[in-house]
């Protein structure tokens, strides 16, 4: 052990010694990972606030939506559906870590204020409290009010832009009921939520309890419940369990994996609620293989830096070996073993690895924030991506170890050959100069 403790202390002090040398190799390790961290760190940014956009959209990650052909395009979910649904979650013990009720109405809600009037896409009835978890998570451009009551809504900020409204003004909102009957209710303004994405731009937030009343629902039935899973990874595989047990209690829809199945499978007559099971990727369809192209491009240029930085290490460590040759064949001779010398030069590569690594890390952060400078509004429907419109990065830990043991890989991949090559010339060929 004494031994080692020597040999490691003495690769330290040639690392210092030679820190010149190994200037290039260490800008060469500090830039690659530097890059391989901020693109990895980056896709996961945009992978969490897409997930995260959708996830509060659409309720959940696994959402029990009610389809019924009589409501005018309403969903719908009465009190036995509900029932069957809860008891299905239970018996299945899915155990969610948040589970919400919403009544949404699409496509026809218009709000009014002051003579000006906006379509809105989504009309979302929510309970205030069940839902604070995503309300928190929201950007208000000022305080979002503490009590907002049966009467309080929340609009968007270009929607408030366009009306001219702001915080404590009276508006009016109009949809259709169930039945296809116009309906209006009168709200205050207790939310602006800066949101410019496809998800929040044209949509509003009310009470369940109200919007049930304007469609002529009864007062406790919603059009879905959501599921929020502590691990999502295992929405897919707990939906197929829940769809197993709700099939025998209620009226459900088969299993769909995307927009265009479910487009299909919506579109056939049937009589009363129909009640399917849906995930994200079923919604995010298309963003999903947007992802999954961006995934590969990731895949791409990670893998071309790992390639740049293996033969950086490699040629460069070797010249490094070359100049250093004599040297070696000194410490051979005053009775280094070959093992002593590998040992010694193991070290210096740890250590340079190390300080390189620590130094890419600090450079990825420094990309971070100055990539969050810049501002994204000119690239279409990207804002999905973005966390309050700016690119935001995600240092998850699982994905920076990789990162370092990749890179550890790749370095010692470069000199593992050189240094047993070196270590086991022979003495007379190390001390006249050659190396390799």
């Amino acid at each position: 052990m004494e031994k080692i403790t020597a040999l490691s202390k003495l690769g330290i002090k040639y690392l210092y010694r030679y820190k010149k040398r190994y200037g290039f190799l260490l800008a060469a390790l500090v830039f690659g990972f530097a890059v391989v961290t901020y693109i990895t760190s980056s896709r996961d940014g945009m992978y969490d606030n897409v997930y995260y956009s959708a996830q509060s959209h659409y309720a959940g990650d696994i959402v029990a939506v009610g389809y019924n052909h009589n409501y005018r395009g309403i969903n719908h979910l009465n009190q036995e559906e509900i029932t069957a649904i809860l008891n299905a979650a239970y018996e299945t013990r899915l155990n969610p870590k948040h589970t919400m009720f919403r009544t949404i109405y699409m496509d026809r809600g218009i709000v009014y204020f002051n003579g000006n009037a906006v379509v809105q896409k989504y009309i979302t009835g929510c309970d205030w409290e069940a839902e604070e978890h995503i309300f928190s998570r929201m950007n208000f451009i000022s305080p979002l009010a503490s009590d907002m009551g049966d009467d309080g809504i929340i609009l968007s900020e270009p929607v408030a832009r366009e009306l001219g409204a702001v915080m404590g003004d009276s508006i009016i909102l109009e949809v259709d009921t169930r039945w296809g009957q116009k309906n209006t209710g009168v709200f205050i303004v207790r939310g602006i939520v800066r949101d410019f994405s496809i998800f929040g731009y044209y949509k509003v937030y009310i009470s369940r309890l109200t919007l049930n009343r304007l469609l002529l629902f009864e007062d406790d039935d919603c059009s879905a419940i959501g599921f929020f899973l502590n691990t999502p990874s295992s929405a897919e595989k707990r939906r197929v369990q829940l769809q197993n047990v709700l099939e025998n209690k209620i009226q459900t829809g088969t299993l769909v994996h995307d927009r265009d199945e479910l487009e299909i499978e919506t579109n056939i007559e049937w009589e009363g609620t129909k009640v399917f099971l849906l995930t994200l990727p079923v919604y995010l369809s298309e963003v999903s293989d947007l992802l999954g192209a961006m995934n590969i491009v990731t895949y791409f240029i990670y893998g071309m830096m790992l390639i740049i930085i293996l033969v950086s290490v490699a040629v460069t460590y070797r010249l490094i070996l070359h100049e250093r040759a004599r040297e070696m064949g000194v410490m051979r001779a005053i009775g280094f073993y070959g093992g002593d010398l590998r040992l010694v030069l193991w070290v210096e590569i740890v250590a340079l690895g190390a300080i390189s690594l620590l130094a890419g890390f600090l450079l990825a952060w420094i990309l971070s924030r100055a990539a969050a400078l810049l501002s994204f509004s000119w690239f279409p429907s990207f804002e999905i991506f973005l966390k309050e419109g700016r690119l935001s990065v995600l240092f998850l830990p699982e994905t920076v170890f990789l990162n370092v043991i990749l890179i550890f890989i790749v370095l010692i991949t470069a000199v593992l050959f050189p240094s047993f090559s070196v270590s086991k010339k022979h003495l007379p060929c190390l001390l006249s100069g050659e190396s390799l």
